[in-house]
């Protein structure tokens, strides 16, 4: 579902630096694997690159059979949209939107009727505990409820991929694992290809395979 091969990426500048390099990877559908590093060895740069949010300099990314060079910006905006859940650590909840139209926005932008999509988000949000807050502002949640308000949000429209870009660095030990479980019941009951970059190896746990990031490359965890 998901193969880099060789992948490379600098960051020019007053000091520059190679981020990522000759990194290869592989993912099945339904597959939760988890990628370990240090701060600033550039996990959240992959998970961009694997989202088409930024480009390789170097090496390839295929996902879903299409490699991601071969699209322009409005075909990897679709893509995004229609196959590739994103949770944040920092949530991005819209503060102005309640959880209900927080949640159903992919379905929103992917011009969806009103009906399915209120069907949907309910029913999502009531997978992850909160079905009944869907008038709830994101300032009226505490910051594990945010996180599986980002979690519902990331699945809703049933992607093909799920990227977790640390969704447990913000969060108290009991709640993170509160989360964590959430995350994996949802992948599984999916059968979403899953890849969460984590610093934490309490947060790997669990996966089907850990992968560890180096600046060589990525080995095995």
């Amino acid at each position: 579902m998901l193969t880099l091969s060789r992948v490379r990426k600098h960051f020019a500048g007053t000091r520059p630096r190679v981020v990522l390099d000759e990194v290869s990877l592989d993912l099945a559908p339904g597959e939760f694997v988890a990628v370990i590093g240090e701060s600033g060895v550039g996990k959240s740069t992959l998970l961009n690159l694997i989202a088409g949010l930024d480009h390789p300099d170097a090496g390839s990314i295929v996902f879903d059979g299409v490699d991601l060079a071969s699209l322009d910006d409005d075909r990897l905006t679709l893509l995004r949209r229609e196959k590739i859940g994103f949770v944040f650590q920092a949530f991005h909840v819209l503060p102005y939107l309640d959880l209900a139209a927080n949640v159903g926005l992919p379905l929103q932008l992917l011009g969806e009727d009103a009906g399915a999509i209120s069907a949907r988000v309910r029913g999502i949000l009531e997978a992850v505990g909160l079905g009944d807050r869907l008038a709830s502002l994101p300032r009226e949640l505490s910051g594990g409820e945010l996180q599986r308000v980002a979690i519902a949000r990331a699945l809703v429209h049933r992607p093909k991929l799920l990227l977790a870009d640390e969704p447990t660095g913000n969060l108290d030990p009991e709640t993170a694992a509160d989360v964590l479980a959430l995350l994996h019941r949802s992948v599984a009951e999916s059968g979403a290809g899953c890849l969460l970059v984590t610093h934490s190896m309490q947060a790997a746990n669990g996966a089907d395979r850990i992968l560890r990031l180096t600046p060589g490359g990525i080995v095995a965890g």
